[in-house]
Protein backbone atom coordinates (compact mmCIF):
# COMPACT_ATOMS: atom_id res chain seq x y z
CA UNK A 1 0.00 0.00 0.00
CA UNK A 2 1.50 3.39 -0.79
CA UNK A 3 2.01 6.06 2.08
CA UNK A 4 -1.34 6.35 3.99
CA UNK A 5 -0.94 10.47 4.16
CA UNK A 6 -3.44 13.07 2.93
CA UNK A 7 -3.02 16.31 1.94
CA UNK A 8 -5.50 17.24 4.45
CA UNK A 9 -4.99 15.44 7.33
CA UNK A 10 -2.93 12.21 8.23
CA UNK A 11 -5.15 9.52 8.96
CA UNK A 12 -5.49 6.96 11.83
CA UNK A 13 -4.69 3.66 10.71
CA UNK A 14 -5.82 0.34 12.66
CA UNK A 15 -5.07 -2.99 12.15
CA UNK A 16 -7.57 -5.57 12.21
CA UNK A 17 -7.90 -9.76 11.78
CA UNK A 18 -11.72 -10.09 12.84
CA UNK A 19 -10.75 -11.17 16.69
CA UNK A 20 -12.49 -9.52 19.51
CA UNK A 21 -9.24 -7.84 20.70
CA UNK A 22 -9.03 -6.25 17.10
CA UNK A 23 -12.55 -4.85 17.07
CA UNK A 24 -12.19 -3.39 20.67
CA UNK A 25 -9.17 -1.35 19.08
CA UNK A 26 -11.20 -0.75 16.14
CA UNK A 27 -13.82 1.09 18.11
CA UNK A 28 -11.04 3.05 19.99
CA UNK A 29 -9.30 3.97 16.92
CA UNK A 30 -12.94 5.25 14.67
CA UNK A 31 -13.32 7.25 18.42
CA UNK A 32 -9.90 8.56 17.91
CA UNK A 33 -10.06 9.44 15.01
CA UNK A 34 -13.38 11.47 15.27
CA UNK A 35 -12.13 13.39 18.47
CA UNK A 36 -8.86 14.30 15.99
CA UNK A 37 -11.19 14.71 13.06
CA UNK A 38 -8.93 12.58 10.82
CA UNK A 39 -9.65 9.76 8.38
CA UNK A 40 -10.02 6.24 9.68
CA UNK A 41 -7.84 3.60 7.37
CA UNK A 42 -8.70 -0.22 8.17
CA UNK A 43 -5.92 -2.03 7.75
CA UNK A 44 -6.14 -6.22 7.47
CA UNK A 45 -3.07 -8.03 6.58
CA UNK A 46 -4.68 -10.87 4.70
CA UNK A 47 -4.16 -14.57 5.65
CA UNK A 48 -1.18 -16.53 4.01
CA UNK A 49 -3.76 -19.00 2.47
CA UNK A 50 -5.20 -16.21 1.07
CA UNK A 51 -2.08 -14.71 -0.40
CA UNK A 52 -1.17 -18.05 -1.61
CA UNK A 53 -4.50 -18.47 -3.52
CA UNK A 54 -4.00 -15.14 -5.38
CA UNK A 55 -0.80 -15.48 -6.20
CA UNK A 56 -1.60 -18.98 -8.17
CA UNK A 57 -4.36 -17.10 -9.81
CA UNK A 58 -2.21 -14.14 -10.86
CA UNK A 59 -0.09 -17.01 -12.29
CA UNK A 60 -2.60 -18.14 -14.52
CA UNK A 61 -2.79 -14.61 -16.10
CA UNK A 62 -6.22 -14.06 -14.56
CA UNK A 63 -6.86 -10.43 -12.25
CA UNK A 64 -6.75 -12.16 -8.47
CA UNK A 65 -10.06 -11.25 -7.16
CA UNK A 66 -10.33 -13.26 -3.97
CA UNK A 67 -13.10 -12.03 -1.62
CA UNK A 68 -11.55 -10.43 1.77
CA UNK A 69 -14.09 -11.68 4.23
CA UNK A 70 -12.21 -10.56 7.23
CA UNK A 71 -12.47 -6.70 5.72
CA UNK A 72 -16.07 -7.70 4.65
CA UNK A 73 -17.34 -8.08 8.12
CA UNK A 74 -15.20 -4.85 9.82
CA UNK A 75 -16.88 -2.74 7.23
CA UNK A 76 -20.25 -4.59 8.28
CA UNK A 77 -19.48 -3.54 12.04
CA UNK A 78 -18.04 -0.36 11.09
CA UNK A 79 -21.13 0.61 8.84
CA UNK A 80 -23.89 -0.42 11.74
CA UNK A 81 -21.73 1.38 14.81
CA UNK A 82 -21.99 4.80 12.25
CA UNK A 83 -19.12 7.44 11.74
CA UNK A 84 -18.25 10.88 11.17
CA UNK A 85 -14.97 10.54 9.37
CA UNK A 86 -14.19 8.74 6.12
CA UNK A 87 -13.10 5.61 6.57
CA UNK A 88 -11.51 3.38 4.11
CA UNK A 89 -10.73 -0.42 3.96
CA UNK A 90 -7.51 -1.57 2.66
CA UNK A 91 -6.52 -5.61 2.27
CA UNK A 92 -2.74 -5.91 2.69
CA UNK A 93 -0.53 -8.48 1.72
CA UNK A 94 3.19 -9.84 3.67
CA UNK A 95 3.56 -10.16 7.83
CA UNK A 96 1.67 -8.31 9.58
CA UNK A 97 5.25 -6.71 11.17
CA UNK A 98 5.88 -5.93 7.82
CA UNK A 99 2.77 -4.45 6.26
CA UNK A 100 1.13 -2.54 9.14
CA UNK A 101 4.45 -0.37 10.02
CA UNK A 102 4.72 0.23 5.96
CA UNK A 103 0.95 1.39 5.82
CA UNK A 104 0.90 3.18 8.81
CA UNK A 105 4.15 5.76 7.29
CA UNK A 106 3.06 9.18 7.35
CA UNK A 107 -0.23 8.15 9.78
CA UNK A 108 -0.81 9.98 12.70
CA UNK A 109 -1.40 6.90 14.73
CA UNK A 110 -0.86 3.39 14.48
CA UNK A 111 -3.79 1.14 16.34
CA UNK A 112 -3.67 -2.50 17.26
CA UNK A 113 -5.47 -4.77 19.40
CA UNK A 114 -2.94 -6.27 22.37
CA UNK A 115 -3.60 -10.18 21.03
CA UNK A 116 -5.04 -10.95 17.72
CA UNK A 117 -5.80 -14.83 16.39
CA UNK A 118 -4.00 -17.69 17.32
CA UNK A 119 -2.23 -16.33 20.63
CA UNK A 120 -2.60 -17.70 24.38
CA UNK A 121 -5.04 -16.48 26.15
CA UNK A 122 -2.92 -16.14 29.28
CA UNK A 123 -0.43 -14.10 27.25
CA UNK A 124 -1.17 -9.97 28.34
CA UNK A 125 0.81 -9.32 25.06
CA UNK A 126 1.22 -10.43 21.35
CA UNK A 127 4.26 -11.48 19.69
CA UNK A 128 2.92 -8.59 16.86
CA UNK A 129 2.05 -5.63 19.15
CA UNK A 130 5.40 -6.30 20.95
CA UNK A 131 7.48 -6.44 18.06
CA UNK A 132 5.03 -2.77 16.28
CA UNK A 133 5.90 -1.43 19.44
CA UNK A 134 9.80 -1.36 18.10
CA UNK A 135 9.14 -0.97 14.84
CA UNK A 136 6.35 1.42 13.76
CA UNK A 137 6.89 4.61 12.44
CA UNK A 138 4.48 6.45 14.07
CA UNK A 139 2.44 6.54 17.66
CA UNK A 140 1.38 2.92 18.07
CA UNK A 141 -1.31 2.49 20.32
CA UNK A 142 -1.80 -0.60 22.10
CA UNK A 143 -5.73 -1.50 23.23
CA UNK A 144 -5.69 -3.75 26.14
CA UNK A 145 -8.17 -7.26 26.01
CA UNK A 146 -11.14 -6.99 27.74
CA UNK A 147 -9.90 -8.99 31.01
CA UNK A 148 -7.67 -6.01 32.09
CA UNK A 149 -9.54 -3.60 30.55
CA UNK A 150 -10.43 -0.69 33.15
CA UNK A 151 -11.47 2.59 31.35
CA UNK A 152 -12.46 1.70 28.03
CA UNK A 153 -15.98 1.94 28.37
CA UNK A 154 -16.09 5.56 26.91
CA UNK A 155 -14.04 5.54 24.51
CA UNK A 156 -10.30 7.46 23.34
CA UNK A 157 -11.76 10.60 25.44
CA UNK A 158 -12.22 8.61 28.58
CA UNK A 159 -9.84 9.43 31.25
CA UNK A 160 -7.03 11.56 32.59
CA UNK A 161 -3.59 11.13 30.23
CA UNK A 162 -0.42 9.45 32.46
CA UNK A 163 2.89 10.12 31.19
CA UNK A 164 6.19 8.76 32.10
CA UNK A 165 8.62 11.02 32.03
CA UNK A 166 12.09 10.74 32.58
CA UNK A 167 14.07 13.57 32.34
CA UNK A 168 17.03 12.30 29.92
CA UNK A 169 15.72 9.76 28.29
CA UNK A 170 11.90 10.31 27.48
CA UNK A 171 12.23 12.25 23.52
CA UNK A 172 10.17 15.29 23.08
CA UNK A 173 7.87 13.55 20.47
CA UNK A 174 6.44 11.46 23.61
CA UNK A 175 6.24 14.40 25.32
CA UNK A 176 4.05 16.78 22.87
CA UNK A 177 2.16 13.59 21.89
CA UNK A 178 0.50 13.42 25.82
CA UNK A 179 0.18 17.04 25.99
CA UNK A 180 -1.84 17.06 22.24
CA UNK A 181 -3.88 14.23 23.49
CA UNK A 182 -5.04 15.60 26.79
CA UNK A 183 -5.45 18.71 24.81
CA UNK A 184 -7.76 17.20 22.56
CA UNK A 185 -9.91 15.17 25.32
CA UNK A 186 -9.69 17.82 27.35
CA UNK A 187 -8.60 16.03 30.89
CA UNK A 188 -5.62 16.63 32.85
CA UNK A 189 -2.18 15.40 31.74
CA UNK A 190 -0.31 13.54 34.60
CA UNK A 191 3.43 13.59 34.47
CA UNK A 192 4.62 10.73 36.62
CA UNK A 193 8.84 11.01 37.44
CA UNK A 194 9.86 8.08 39.65
CA UNK A 195 13.23 7.26 41.02
CA UNK A 196 15.39 4.92 42.37
CA UNK A 197 17.20 5.62 45.72
CA UNK A 198 20.44 4.82 46.63
CA UNK A 199 20.36 2.33 49.01
CA UNK A 200 20.44 2.85 52.96
CA UNK A 201 23.71 3.34 54.81
CA UNK A 202 22.23 0.49 56.95
CA UNK A 203 22.65 -1.96 53.81
CA UNK A 204 26.30 -0.91 53.43
CA UNK A 205 28.69 -3.25 53.11
CA UNK A 206 31.05 -3.76 55.92
CA UNK A 207 34.55 -2.47 55.54
CA UNK A 208 37.33 -4.99 55.41
CA UNK A 209 38.82 -3.38 58.82
CA UNK A 210 37.09 -1.58 61.54
CA UNK A 211 39.47 1.66 60.35
CA UNK A 212 38.09 1.79 56.88
CA UNK A 213 34.49 1.69 58.39
CA UNK A 214 32.08 4.80 57.48
CA UNK A 215 29.25 4.69 60.04
CA UNK A 216 25.90 5.20 58.15
CA UNK A 217 23.61 8.36 57.97
CA UNK A 218 21.89 9.35 60.72
CA UNK A 219 17.83 8.35 59.49
CA UNK A 220 17.17 12.04 59.53
CA UNK A 221 20.08 12.73 57.44
CA UNK A 222 18.99 9.64 55.29
CA UNK A 223 14.91 11.61 54.96
CA UNK A 224 16.88 14.98 54.22
CA UNK A 225 18.48 13.44 51.26
CA UNK A 226 15.84 11.76 50.22
CA UNK A 227 13.79 15.22 50.16
CA UNK A 228 16.98 16.72 47.93
CA UNK A 229 16.62 13.95 45.63
CA UNK A 230 12.91 14.62 45.31
CA UNK A 231 13.24 18.30 45.19
CA UNK A 232 16.14 18.01 42.32
CA UNK A 233 13.55 15.37 40.36
CA UNK A 234 10.96 17.94 40.53
CA UNK A 235 13.18 20.98 39.51
CA UNK A 236 14.26 18.50 36.07
CA UNK A 237 10.31 17.20 35.34
CA UNK A 238 9.40 21.45 35.45
CA UNK A 239 12.22 22.21 32.80
CA UNK A 240 11.17 19.45 30.97
CA UNK A 241 7.71 20.79 31.25
CA UNK A 242 7.57 23.96 30.50
CA UNK A 243 7.33 24.83 27.10
CA UNK A 244 5.45 22.26 26.47
CA UNK A 245 3.05 23.72 29.23
CA UNK A 246 3.57 27.10 26.94
CA UNK A 247 2.57 25.95 23.41
CA UNK A 248 -0.81 23.62 25.26
CA UNK A 249 -1.82 26.52 28.25
CA UNK A 250 -5.19 24.95 28.39
CA UNK A 251 -3.93 21.60 29.63
CA UNK A 252 -3.54 21.21 33.41
CA UNK A 253 -0.29 19.42 33.93
CA UNK A 254 -0.51 17.15 37.42
CA UNK A 255 2.96 16.86 38.10
CA UNK A 256 4.41 13.13 40.32
CA UNK A 257 7.60 12.58 41.42
CA UNK A 258 8.18 10.24 44.15
CA UNK A 259 11.12 7.56 44.83
CA UNK A 260 9.70 3.83 43.59
CA UNK A 261 9.62 1.71 40.32
CA UNK A 262 8.36 3.84 37.26
CA UNK A 263 6.49 0.74 35.68
CA UNK A 264 4.36 -0.15 38.68
CA UNK A 265 2.73 3.40 39.19
CA UNK A 266 2.01 3.61 35.46
CA UNK A 267 0.43 0.70 35.99
CA UNK A 268 -1.28 1.21 39.09
CA UNK A 269 -2.42 4.87 37.86
CA UNK A 270 -3.71 3.09 34.28
CA UNK A 271 -6.56 1.80 36.44
CA UNK A 272 -8.29 5.15 36.25
CA UNK A 273 -6.99 6.71 33.20
CA UNK A 274 -7.51 6.92 29.51
CA UNK A 275 -4.36 6.69 27.60
CA UNK A 276 -0.60 6.04 29.38
CA UNK A 277 2.08 7.69 27.01
CA UNK A 278 5.87 6.25 27.23
CA UNK A 279 8.55 6.44 24.71
CA UNK A 280 10.94 4.70 22.78
CA UNK A 281 14.22 5.95 22.41
CA UNK A 282 17.72 5.67 20.92
CA UNK A 283 20.21 3.39 22.17
CA UNK A 284 24.19 2.45 21.43
CA UNK A 285 26.21 3.63 18.78
CA UNK A 286 24.29 2.33 15.97
CA UNK A 287 21.18 4.41 16.49
CA UNK A 288 18.73 1.43 16.81
CA UNK A 289 15.57 2.28 18.36
CA UNK A 290 14.96 0.07 21.51
CA UNK A 291 11.92 -0.57 23.65
CA UNK A 292 12.92 0.42 27.85
CA UNK A 293 12.04 -1.62 30.51
CA UNK A 294 9.23 1.14 31.43
CA UNK A 295 7.11 0.29 28.50
CA UNK A 296 7.79 -3.22 28.14
CA UNK A 297 6.45 -3.66 31.48
CA UNK A 298 3.61 -0.97 31.05
CA UNK A 299 2.59 -2.61 27.89
CA UNK A 300 2.21 -5.98 29.67
CA UNK A 301 0.64 -4.71 32.43
CA UNK A 302 -1.68 -1.91 31.73
CA UNK A 303 -5.42 -1.39 31.96
CA UNK A 304 -6.10 1.08 29.36
CA UNK A 305 -4.07 1.65 25.93
CA UNK A 306 -0.99 2.37 25.82
CA UNK A 307 0.92 4.67 23.30
CA UNK A 308 4.41 4.13 22.52
CA UNK A 309 5.88 7.05 20.84
CA UNK A 310 9.11 7.12 18.84
CA UNK A 311 11.43 9.97 18.57
CA UNK A 312 11.56 11.99 15.17
CA UNK A 313 13.86 9.74 13.41
CA UNK A 314 11.93 6.62 13.69
CA UNK A 315 9.30 8.18 11.55
CA UNK A 316 11.29 8.58 8.18
CA UNK A 317 11.20 12.36 8.29
CA UNK A 318 7.82 13.28 8.75
CA UNK A 319 6.85 15.78 11.66
CA UNK A 320 5.84 14.49 15.07
CA UNK A 321 2.05 14.75 15.68
CA UNK A 322 2.15 17.94 17.72
CA UNK A 323 -0.82 20.19 16.73
CA UNK A 324 -2.99 22.11 18.97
Amino acid sequence: MSDTSTAYEPPVVVGVDGSEHSLRALEWALSAAEGLGAPLVVAHVRSDALQLGAARIASLGTAPELPDTVARAVRSVVEERGHRVPVRYDSLDGSVTDALPAAARGARLLVTGSRGHGGFASLLLGSTSRTLAMTAPCPLVVVPHEARAAALTDGAEAGRVLLGLHAEETPDEAVGFAFEAAHHRGVPLEAVTAFRLPPPGSAVLPAPSPALQVPPLPVADEVAETEELVREAEREQEERLRPFAARWPGVEVVPAVAPGDAASRLVDGSRDAGLVVVGRHHRHRFGSLLLGSVAHAVLHHAHCPVAVVPPKAAGSGHDSPRRS
